[in-house]
């Protein structure tokens, strides 16, 4: 079950109650559901309760007993706790992965992205013609878009032709991307008329991106090493040229993240030559990973919201670190023969490739099959 699944169901729950006459509250139009915080339990878990304590007018934690009471009839959860002031805490059967899992397969590298394209703000972008400030920009505009918002980008200045040549920082004005790939010079036209047919060309929001300059030049390291030397670090922060950018070792983050998803690849590759093939079902020893891939909309979203494409960089990470525990025990060992456990991990193991793909898509970052 995906975060979104998530919120439909609580946002249930407190239709039910309103219509039994239980709560007296307009039901809001989200719940927003996460991994629990310090104090927490479960899988995930909701302020709900607290949103709606004041309208209801009674204590937020009255109002999460009488959630609670209409959750725990749902026979996707195991158990529902109250947590804190009224922190209603979610755990879910074995199915969730396998729920996830199979909407991140679905997806694709999609995954996170809006249901529908271009249903959101027309958002103007500016930037001074500084490397990191253009690469910045760019990374922002494929994000904002993955949202369903128009995006215009106009760069203060004369980028420098080696920027795009180079680390592919294109700014140039056009609406939502066909793919994630390049696009071709009549692509480039469509998408030019689609920012007039299909949404304003007035913007809605006026935002500039003005992050700390880089210190030194990022070309010579590439566009995958400098991009991420630039996007890695939060936007107060002085990014490290060069860095350790290009060193293959598990202290590079990029690194780590490419590397995952590459042994994603070959595992599928490998179960291929067994004979078997990922089918979602649950995997319980891999929390922390399903935790994260639940997460990844709402890390999505929040780096749209907050023009923070370090965010997207770092939660990479996490979901990388978090997947390599799992990846040795996807494949059979010896004459052992495949089993559905085998086929579950090699599910949630093609999961995260995929989200770790689609993410450094995003980021304009390729993801090697092989490193």
């Amino acid at each position: 079950m995906t975060p979104a699944e998530l919120s439909h169901t609580v946002l249930h729950a407190v239709r039910r109650a309103v219509d039994e006459g239980e709560l007296s509250v307009t039901v809001p139009e989200r719940a927003v559901v996460a991994p629990p915080g310090p104090g927490g339990c479960g899988d995930y878990a909701t302020n709900v309760a607290l949103q709606l304590a004041r309208a209801a007018g009674r204590p937020p934690r009255d109002v999460a007993e009488i959630l609670r009471a209409r959750l725990l009839g749902e026979q996707r959860f195991t158990d529902v706790v109250v947590t804190g002031p009224g922190f209603l805490n979610l755990s879910l059967r074995g199915t969730a992965s396998a729920d996830l899992v199979e909407e991140i397969l679905r997806r694709g590298r999609r995954y996170g992205h809006a249901a529908t394209e271009s249903s959101g703000t027309a958002v103007r972008l500016r930037c001074p013609a500084e490397v990191r400030a253009v690469v910045v920009a760019d990374t922002l505009a494929r994000v904002l878009r993955s949202q369903g918002d128009f995006v215009r980008v106009e760069c203060e200045g004369r980028p420098a032709p080696e920027w795009e040549s180079v680390l592919g920082a294109d700014v140039t004005t056009r609406g939502p991307r066909v793919a994630d790939r390049d696009v071709t010079t009549r692509e480039r036209r469509v998408a030019d008329r689609d920012v007039t047919t299909r949404g304003p060309r007035t913007a809605d929001q006026d935002v500039t991106v003005r992050p700390v300059p880089a210190p030194g030049d990022p070309l010579p390291l590439g566009r995958d090493a400098g991009r991420w030397a630039l996007l890695h670090p939060a936007a107060h922060d002085r990014p490290k040229i060069p860095g350790d950018h290009l060193v293959q070792r598990e202290s590079n983050p990029l690194f780590r993240v490419r590397y995952a998803h590459a042994r994603t690849r070959a595992l599928l590759h490998n179960a291929a030559d067994l004979g078997f093939h990922p089918e979602p079902g649950p995997v319980s020893e891999a929390e922390a990973l399903v935790a994260a891939l639940g997460d990844h909309p709402r890390v999505l979203a929040a780096t749209a919201t907050h023009h923070t494409p370090d965010r997207l960089a770092r939660h990479l990470v996490t979901v990388a670190d978090a997947a390599m525990p799992l990846l040795p025990a996807v494949l059979p060992l010896g004459e052992e023969k495949p089993s559905a456990a085998h086929r579950a991990r090699l599910a949630l193991a093609e999961a995260a490739g995929t989200v770790l793909a689609g993410g450094l898509s995003l980021l304009g970052i390729d993801a090697p099959d092989h490193l």
